[in-house]
């Protein structure tokens, strides 16, 4: 099998288990917090023993508020997959590109096209469509804190934009322990179930830990344009996944604003993959 095949398969692997984070945090029954606390604990030691000896700490203002991001994303992630559907909460989160397209031309100096604004109304009508589902109060604050996720997932993409040729690997890491120190509050109000451990160990050690570092090898082999097409598997199967799993199905106006959410930065990022590298930061 050639590198390039490898690399392929590599990236597809680690859409699935990206995907797979959805199920496996509505399975374990716990505090939110301290759920992510615990993940990022366990992935911060994982990743800091993958990457040893390759790692460069700059500690620099960027480099912190790329960690404040990925932090961000994390921490509303989780919160807002236990107060909201599965599919609501990852599928608002890929509406980072709106705020991306909005911020870059004032924090980046890079200009936004006229299509970009006609990408910016339709993700944001799609975004509107997932608060016209019958949501309870808790699901409708899991939306709100959804939309959090999306805008983290933007503040890391620029910070790491700003950073050239950074490697992601160390923002990810102080994020992860930023995380930590957030979730620890949380960790000893009641302690977890036993059968919970082994879903913590999951998606600190393989979901957040082992996936990155496949993503890092694959992504330097691969073109923009594919590793955009295969990553777009993740917000594909985490919701299905939810639905064999969990048995929890996303209402109907949530598949139309999914549709056209996914649609729209799908599209997006193939037309600016054809036009130039576009950086692709870690997932959830």
């Amino acid at each position: 099998m050639s590198e390039k095949s490898k690399a392929i398969l590599l990236m597809a692997a680690t859409a699935l288990i990206w995907s797979s984070g959805g199920l496996a945090i509505k399975l374990v029954q716990w505090n939110p917090m301290a759920i992510t606390g615990v993940r990022s604990a366990l992935a911060a030691a994982t990743l800091a023993m993958l990457f040893r000896g390759r790692l460069t700490f700059r500690f620099n203002r960027v480099q912190w508020a790329a960690a404040l991001g990925y932090a961000g994303l994390l921490v509303t992630n989780v919160v807002a997959t236990k107060l909201t559907t599965s599919a609501n909460a990852i599928l608002l989160a890929y509406t980072a590109p709106v705020y991306v397209a909005l911020l870059a031309p004032w924090l980046l100096g890079e200009r936004t096209r006229p299509s970009d604004w006609a990408f910016i109304a339709v993700t944001v009508g799609g975004m509107a469509l997932f608060f016209l589902d019958r949501l309870s109060a808790t699901g409708l604050w899991g939306n709100v804190v959804a939309v959090g996720t999306g805008l983290s997932y933007a503040v890391f993409t620029l910070c790491m934009r700003s950073q050239k040729d950074a490697s992601p690997v160390e923002s990810v890491i102080l994020g992860h322990g930023l995380t930590a120190l957030a979730g620890l509050p949380f960790m000893f109000t009641a302690p977890p179930p036993a059968e919970a451990w082994l879903g913590l160990l999951y998606l600190g050690v393989l979901q957040q830990g082992v996936s990155l570092a496949l993503y890092v090898w694959a992504i330097k082999r691969l073109g923009a344009l594919e590793a955009i097409l295969i990553m777009m598997l993740e917000p594909i199967f985490n919701p299905v996944l939810v639905a064999v799993g969990y048995g929890e199905m996303p209402g109907p106006w949530a598949v139309a604003g999914g549709v056209a959410v996914i649609g729209a930065v799908t599209l997006r990022g193939v037309l600016s993959a054809l036009r130039r590298p576009t950086f692709s930061p870690p997932g959830r």
